[in-house]
């Protein structure tokens, strides 16, 4: 059965964009364990919010996103399976991730636990990894606990910092590294692939777009 995904995006949505084509309609020439069933925002001018729109799916802003009833409400309305946030800027209520444990995924552009936690999105993260002085950067995906940026760690991908980098050409080389590890990532967790298992590690293996090689839990390969 495919699973139902809602993705949670406050931005322009490119995480969003590359979610779609992983698990959009072309690509069901190969069988997908999810499908982008609602598309999340707490901003109604988001880009993602648009990118939904050319592709046909449902597309809720929340009005008090701290709200964790009225978000439970919504996820049961449209039967929702997993959650993805791709560049959601506000915390999942308590009541959610309680809830929906091992089922919340998240991407970070940096290697946490360092470069985490509150107001440490978008051009902060890359800023303060180039001000640290540190020689490599990356994206970590992970589930999603009621701490910033705290939960268990599926994967990350390592991205060598420049010497002669700014934020805005690290944040390039990282969003592209995010658009393959994250759609991967939570292709696994959809299709089981990837659990949290009851003593709060994580269980399996992440494939890559061929479906034969896999991405390391926690290290794997250069960045583009």
């Amino acid at each position: 059965m495919t699973a139902r995904l809602a993705v949670f995006a406050s931005g322009a949505g490119s995480n969003l964009e590359a979610l779609l084509t992983r698990l959009g309609p072309p690509a069901r020439a190969r069988p997908v364990p999810a499908e982008v069933a609602l598309v999340v925002s707490n901003r109604a001018s988001a880009g993602a919010l648009a990118i939904a729109g050319r592709h046909g799916v449902p597309t809720s802003v929340l009005a008090a996103p701290s709200d964790g009833r009225s978000l439970l409400a919504l996820l049961a309305q449209h039967r929702i399976d997993f959650i993805a946030l791709a560049g959601y800027l506000k915390q999942i209520p308590a009541p959610v991730t309680e809830t929906w444990g091992g089922r919340i995924v998240n991407v970070h552009p940096a290697l946490l636990p360092a470069f985490g936690g509150p107001g440490m999105y978008g051009p902060r993260v890359h800023q303060a990894v180039i001000a640290a002085g540190v020689r490599v950067s990356g994206v970590t995906v992970h589930f999603v606990d009621a701490v910033y940026d705290n939960g268990p760690i599926i994967a990350q991908w390592p991205v060598p910092v420049r010497s002669d980098d700014t934020p805005t050409a690290l944040a390039e080389r990282v969003l592209r590294v995010e658009h393959r590890l994250y759609p991967a990532v939570v292709e696994a967790v959809a299709s089981g692939a990837v659990t949290l298992g009851p003593d709060g590690r994580v269980h399996g293996h992440v494939f890559d777009a061929s479906g034969t090689a896999t991405f390391s839990l926690q290290s794997e390969g250069q960045s583009p």
